[in-house]
């Protein structure tokens, strides 16, 4: 029970890691014209889980809980691959804020998260699991609002990603850093392209 209530306290919009303010590069595919239903929502969110920031950190953050007293090749790894100025400072801002509160050292929000996990003795499927559903949730939320898009809407794709995350999850603790790598070019074109948008609601 323990291990739930800490992982609700972590991944809950009310956790000062200021997740509210990334969109993960959403923001300029919105403005875009290429995501503005539910249903490119939640295609978009899968290639991002499968292939994207989501199997990566995943994939960090198994490798952390694994060996957590190797972290800092870890944290060297996550801060090289982000493929943006923007997509850096939201895994090291995130991390950093989280560290603050955790009390430990900062570095990129995967790795803290999963220091963290690993100091509490949280299992890692739950701990990943859920911080990828953390991560889809604050990306529906951020939809909700710049699309805008329907909250009734906005649930039922984080409902329906449930199992990806799960699924992700259990590959990722199977996996080793030497796999850790993306493949989604349109979603880093995008985080790219929004540091010269006109108009934006998020830093990402």
């Amino acid at each position: 029970m323990r291990e739930v209530q800490l992982l609700h306290q972590w991944l809950s919009p009310g956790f000062p890691t200021g997740a509210f303010a990334w969109s993960h590069g959403l923001d300029r595919l919105i403005d875009d014209g290429e995501v503005g239903t539910a249903l490119q929502l939640q295609a978009w969110l899968e290639g991002v889980l499968r292939h994207g920031g989501g199997r990566s950190d995943a994939v960090l953050a198994a490798a952390v809980l694994r060996k957590p007293e190797d972290w800092c090749t870890a944290a060297e790894l996550a801060a090289a691959l982000a493929p943006s100025r923007e997509r850096h400072a939201e895994t090291m801002d995130q991390g950093t804020s989280f560290a603050r509160a955790v009390g430990l050292e900062p570095a990129a929000y995967p790795i803290v998260f999963a220091r963290a996990a690993a100091r509490e003795g949280i299992a890692g499927d739950l701990a990943l699991t859920l911080y990828l559903q953390a991560m889809v949730a604050n990306l529906v939320s951020a939809a909700i609002r710049a699309v805008p898009l329907g909250q009734t809407d906005g649930q039922a794709v984080a409902s329906a990603l449930h199992p990806l995350c799960a699924e992700i999850a259990s590959a990722a603790l199977a996996a080793s850093l030497d796999e850790v790598g993306t493949c989604t070019i349109r979603a880093d074109m995008a985080s790219l392209h929004h540091e010269t948008q006109y108009s934006r609601m998020f830093r990402s």
